[in-house]
């Protein structure tokens, strides 16, 4: 698709906050001084460390926790990072998304102490740590499951059951008790987001946790969560922590609407994601610059968070190869947003997802005990991961940055990105043919970044 090259003409005037109240263009100094300069390195917990992701007796801590992550801090500054993106933390059956108990971190990672450790460490560090809420749906063995099935039987539960209407079962034609579930999986099954017991509950989960230490959540499935539930949610946890930062993993569907709807900060851009990767697999930069535009129309509203790789899909060097890979980053690392960096991605690690019992497991590995134990065939890209997160770092602007095309083609793609203010931007110069490369250059048309250099 070929969209308009004037994109300066499209930058409003003024935008809609999920407030309700008007604002500017999303601004620098509007977003929290944390986020406004953040990069985080997302990690899947259970698989960094090598726990039994599905164990067949009881569930057991293994030789290392999650404050193995201290090991690693240094290596994720190092990177450019500002902080962790952590993926589920809390007791579960299996994989981390079936929670038994959103009050303790589970046994394989350590238990609570791990996690006390971590966060002052990262504390120690200046480091922002981040929580997946995993608050669509509970796992099957969670007890407030059990208390909606005997209330579904007639054994009504006393009035102080903390587990009492977090979760709605009904009956079948055959007087059968039935769950609602996330998906068709029957090990996950939802929450009563109608339920004035499950917003309490969950507020005060995020709360305490934000009291903790953490310093924002990640709302998995999000999509799936009536925004409104949101709504009713998220003012209790900035009333006591107003500085946080709250995303929700959106897959599709109206961004801006579900934003301003629930109140959340920000949503995962898959859009972008996916025309990044698939515009540089299929040779057409047109799909890119068309979602680059939408991109932008996004940005009059909020701050997307990016990645270009996470804990649910094949791995980016497996999908495009390790060179277009750093063209990838580049164009993360580039345009507007808070971006996400995948951990293993920063070396050139491949993975393949599957739909199948353990799909998974090929992109969620096992790290080991410290960086120093690292293959060096990861280290030049590694660095290239260095270079252009420190470009980054260096024009924080980027974070609110919308960009325009100057140079369109099947394989050749030149934009600027330029400041909302007008008052800063950068060139980046995409090329596929004969080999991938990329040229990043300031605005008097300095050098700032090129892949081969």
């Amino acid at each position: 698709m070929n969209a308009s090259s004037d994109i300066t003409s499209q930058v409003p005037d003024g935008g809609i906050r999920h407030d309700g109240g008007t604002a500017p263009y999303p601004s620098y100094d509007d977003l929290p001084l944390w986020v406004r300069h953040g990069v985080w390195w997302q990690v899947y917990p259970l698989g960094f460390v090598g726990a039994d992701i599905r164990p067949s007796g009881p569930r057991r801590f293994g030789d290392r926790g999650l404050d193995s992550l201290i090991d690693w801090l240094d290596y994720v500054r190092d990177l450019g990072a500002s902080g962790l993106l952590l993926g589920p933390i809390f007791e579960s059956s299996t994989h981390g998304y079936d929670t038994l108990d959103y009050r303790h971190v589970d046994v394989r990672l350590g238990g609570d102490g791990a996690f006390d450790r971590l966060a002052e460490a990262c504390r120690n560090k200046g480091m922002q740590l981040i929580l997946d809420g995993v608050f669509n749906h509970v796992g099957r063995d969670h007890p407030a499951v059990a208390a909606a099935l005997h209330e579904a039987q007639g054994d009504l539960r006393p009035e102080d059951d903390p587990w009492r209407g977090l979760v709605r079962a009904g009956r079948d034609d055959q007087g059968r008790p039935t769950l609602d579930v996330f998906e068709g999986h029957d090990r996950l099954v939802d929450l009563d987001h109608d339920s004035p017991a499950t917003v309490r509950y969950v507020a005060g989960v995020m709360n305490d946790w934000l009291d903790r230490g953490a310093s924002g959540w990640r709302l998995d499935a999000a999509y799936s969560v009536p925004p409104r539930f949101w709504s009713e949610v998220l003012p209790q946890v900035r009333a006591r922590h107003p500085h946080t930062w709250i995303f929700g993993e959106v897959i599709h569907g109206d961004y801006p609407a579900i934003v301003e709807e629930s109140g959340m900060d920000s949503l995962t851009q898959y859009e972008l994601w996916k025309s990044i990767r698939h515009s540089m697999q299929t040779a057409n930069f047109f799909e890119l610059d068309w979602n680059l535009n939408r991109h932008n129309e996004f940005l009059r509203h909020f701050v997307p968070q990016t990645f270009i790789g996470n804990h649910d899909v094949t791995r980016i060097a497996s999908e495009i190869g390790p060179d277009m890979a750093v063209l990838a980053l580049a164009v993360l690392m580039t345009v507007g947003g808070t971006p996400s960096i995948y951990y293993g991605d920063e070396q050139g690690y491949v993975g393949v997802k599957r739909e199948c019992l353990g799909g998974d497991d090929d992109i969620r590995p096992k790290f080991p005990d410290s960086p120093d134990r690292l293959s060096r065939i990861g280290e030049p890209i590694y660095r290239a991961h260095q270079d252009l997160i420190g470009l980054r770092r260096r024009h924080p602007w980027l974070v609110c940055a919308h960009t325009e095309h100057t140079v369109l083609e099947n394989t050749r793609y030149r934009y600027r990105s330029i400041s909302a203010d007008g008052t800063h931007e950068i060139a980046v110069d995409l090329t596929l043919k004969p080999s991938p490369r990329v040229v990043v250059t300031d605005g008097h048309g300095g050098r700032l970044y090129a892949f081969p250099a």
